[in-house]
């Protein structure tokens, strides 16, 4: 028999090591904790860069000019309000639903009124990607103020992309620390190699269906919570916590029951997360701007904990562990941080389909059989 068995094929477990693609976006040395967007540090991004330039260089290869960064945060404003039928969707949304859920379906009725979106041209889903780029922070805020009976509010075209993401959550501008802050992390989660949202953004393209179908697959992938779920969880555990002179006690009961602690390790990282780093910085200065040092006490001390336990296996913070400080001060909702990381990783999902798709083969990786061979088939009435 033909099939393929554990003797005569290797098998890499959730395909680790396995060679997926080529590409130009971005680069990951897990070994130094280095992360380069087309050959610049995310250090370098963070600092100088904004989103919108961000998601330019990501999609297009190259810093933008300023006449090109400005046609692009045109196109990008342009397409941010929600049409009616988008808004009437959502005010029928369970407002129980998990903002993941309301996000995923929201970008599919997207879809359903794009008349372009089973087009194969690299423009047009280049045009596609950026309206879902646009778009996605409004259903974010829109879902948000549905299910807390607040007005939805349309986006301002005079602000940023991270200054309206907060108007339109919040209901008021806010100050230029936030926003900026807000930015940064938006930044610092726009790419990240062949991670598994990514990932699965690229098999769904790969059979050449549409870019709205390739994104919904990506947010379905980042809902986990193994994946962008992780900043979720974070949090609960830092609030289950509750002080800081609980921290080491459950970090040690919880290594010894080898249960995870969430926000710590990666697949690729055996050094500090690069956006860990940065993250922390600013985790600590809303925590000192608002006068509440608790939360970043905490985290501190798990961190301290654990780097002394377990930093010698390479497991040491990774992007979630800080960003759920940063976003709880900005006033987000612990349930809005993973549609957050969506809202900045749909950049690199666009640019990666978009890439992928020039040299475009479908994906059909292949499985080891281990089950029986030569059943007979007993009929219905001989079985017992």
């Amino acid at each position: 028999m033909g099939c393929e068995t554990a003797t005569n094929f290797q098998y890499s477990r959730g395909l680790e090591g396995v060679i997926a693609a080529i590409t130009s976006i971005s680069c990951i040395d897990g070994e130094e904790g280095i992360l380069i967007y087309r050959g610049i540090p995310i250090q370098v991004m963070a600092k100088n860069s904004t989103f919108e330039e961000t998601a330019y260089f990501l999609l297009f290869g190259k810093l933008p000019t300023r006449t090109e960064l400005d046609y692009f945060i045109g196109d990008l404003k342009e397409h941010r309000a929600l049409s009616e039928h988008e808004i009437g969707c959502i005010l029928n949304f369970p407002k129980d639903a998990h903002p993941m859920d309301a996000l995923r379906t929201a970008v599919s009725i997207m879809g359903l009124n794009d008349p372009m979106k089973g087009a194969e041209s690299r423009d047009i889903n280049l045009r596609i990607g950026i309206k879902i780029i646009a778009k996605i922070p409004s259903l974010i805020a829109a879902f948000d103020r549905m299910r807390k009976g607040k007005e939805i509010i349309q986006p301002d075209s005079n602000l940023s992309h991270a200054e309206n993401f907060l108007y339109m959550l919040r209901g008021e501008k806010p100050d230029t620390e936030d926003a900026r802050i807000l930015d940064i992390a938006l930044i610092l989660h726009a790419d990240h190699g062949m991670n598994a949202s990514t990932f699965g953004s690229m098999v769904t393209a790969s059979t050449l269906s549409d870019m709205y179908s390739a994104i919904v697959t990506g947010i379905g992938t980042l809902k986990g919570p193994l994946h962008g779920g992780a900043n979720e969880r974070v949090l609960k555990m830092i609030k289950e916590i509750g002080s800081e002179d609980k921290a080491e006690e459950y970090v040690l009961n919880a290594l010894a029951e080898h249960r995870k602690i969430m926000g710590f390790g990666h697949r690729v990282y055996k050094a500090y997360d690069p956006r860990a780093k940065i993250l922390k910085g600013y985790a600590e200065r809303l925590s000192e701007k608002n006068g509440d040092m608790k939360f970043i006490n905490i985290g501190k001390k798990i961190e301290e904990v654990m780097i002394r336990e377990v930093g010698k296996k390479g497991i040491f913070p990774n992007v979630d562990f800080y960003s759920g400080i940063v976003y709880h001060f900005l006033d987000i909702p612990t349930d809005l941080f993973t549609p957050i990381f969506a809202m900045s990783r749909v950049a690199g999902w666009v640019a990666h389909i978009v890439e992928y798709l020039q040299a475009n083969r479908i994906f059909r990786p292949r499985a080891i059989y281990n089950g029986p061979v030569d059943v007979e088939y007993t009929p219905m009435e001989e079985r017992g």
